[in-house]
């Protein structure tokens, strides 16, 4: 297997973080409010409120992304995952999942949680793999999600 390299996203990261995320969500759904809040300001959405975002990298390309977004102290949640198409299928979006569980971990998380649509079944079958089990759905401010998973530590 491949193995990616991951770096902390910095401002000039942001239209790769939002493109990587839009293409994968207009394929699918619909941009949101949610979607474009913290696409087109990372900053003041995830990274101040004590989030974090990671850039995977292969190659020294930006092939990938994926966020933590802060809900307490103990619990965050996995956000705007995106891996580039031309490389689907190769393990990296289990290598990106496997790093932002790592880093949760060092944030202090004793939970993760996501939300998503089941019509994204790779993306499903990946979070089981990473450990996420369902739980029963709770409000959300996206239309689009009809399932919300959460991994303990």
């Amino acid at each position: 297997m491949t193995i990616l390299k991951f770096i902390e996203y910095e401002p000039k990261h942001q239209p790769i973080f939002k493109a990587l995320n839009e293409e994968w969500i207009a394929q699918y759904f619909k941009m949101e409010k949610e979607d474009y809040a913290a696409l087109d300001n990372p900053n003041e959405k995830i990274l101040k409120p004590g989030g974090t975002i990671l850039m995977a990298t292969f190659n020294d390309e930006i092939i990938g992304t994926c966020a933590l977004i802060k809900i307490t102290e103990e619990k965050y949640e996995l956000a705007k995952m995106a891996i580039v198409p031309k490389v689907h299928g190769k393990g990296f979006g289990y290598q990106l999942g496997l790093a932002v569980l790592e880093k949760a971990k060092t944030l202090g998380a004793k939970t993760v949680f996501l939300e998503s649509n089941t019509i994204l079944a790779p993306a499903i079958n990946l979070y089981r793999k990473l450990g996420f089990v369902e739980i029963p759905i709770e409000t959300s401010p996206y239309e689009r999600s009809n399932i919300q998973m959460e991994v303990y530590f």
